[in-house]
């Protein structure tokens, strides 16, 4: 893909923070009122048509507004992003709160993957390569507007027993990152086409990996949830290093 101009960059970084937000269509309209670019609406239309031919944005129909597309939000992620760590405060209560499950594994993912779904606002999922699955959160995404579809919302929640394909989604995307983020149009899964995962690998003690992360839309609130899912990952981590 060719180098985005700053402008580009920034108006980019503009329109996915504002479909986080609301998770509705971004028209040039709201751009040039919030996001202080300096140039008119005419001149982000056309420079939102030339992020369309690039991949990083779409367009549902010809009268809407654009939103990005799994290309877009990567390329946000990995170069726009401005990442919200956690207040020290929580950091503490956190660490506080796991190390007291410090001696039993269950307990320990059980309460990271609540403390996760309290930090992040959505869905969380924890699951070992034995074939252990800890969820919390379920409530959280049940006020999100995307699940107001039932199929979607019957779709992650069948994750709960589906434990080949938790495996399948944490395994197959694995890397030397710290963080993986995977999106509905990565898997070729139509029923999870509007969902996006962010997890990070584990490992308890010397011989169990596994993975914990968040479930959500797409349009997950990366900045605030990934040092979340880092701090989280890390502290399991550390905590269990010794079993």
């Amino acid at each position: 893909m060719e180098e985005l101009s700053e402008r580009q960059r920034r108006l980019l970084k503009a329109i996915v923070e504002k479909y986080i937000d609301t998770g509705v269509p971004v028209g040039s309209e709201i751009i040039e009122k919030e996001a202080g670019l300096g140039v008119s609406p005419a001149t982000i239309r056309n420079e939102m048509v030339s992020l369309t031919k690039l991949g990083l944005l779409t367009q549902s129909h010809t009268s809407s507004g654009r939103i990005p597309t799994s290309q877009g939000i990567k390329f946000y992620v990995n170069e726009l992003m401005e990442a919200r760590d956690m207040p020290v405060k929580d950091e503490v209560r956190v660490k506080e709160e796991l190390w007291q499950k410090r001696f039993e594994k269950d307990l320990l993912l059980k309460e990271a993957t609540r403390t996760l779904a309290d930090q992040t606002g959505v869905m969380s999922l924890a699951a070992t390569q034995t074939g252990d699955v800890y969820v919390s959160g379920i409530s959280n995404i049940l006020d999100i507007p995307e699940f107001y579809d039932i199929d979607l919302t019957k779709g992650v929640l069948s994750l709960i027993d589906r434990f080949d394909l938790i495996d399948r989604i944490f395994l197959q995307f694995l890397s030397d990152a710290p963080i993986q983020i995977v999106l509905g149009d990565d898997l070729d899964i139509e029923y999870l086409t509007p969902v996006g995962f962010v997890f990070t690998q584990i490992k308890l003690g010397q011989n169990l990996p596994g993975s914990i992360g968040v479930v959500g839309p797409n349009r997950l609130n990366y900045p605030v949830i990934i040092p979340r899912v880092r701090y989280i990952g890390n502290l399991i981590n550390e905590i269990s290093k010794n079993w």
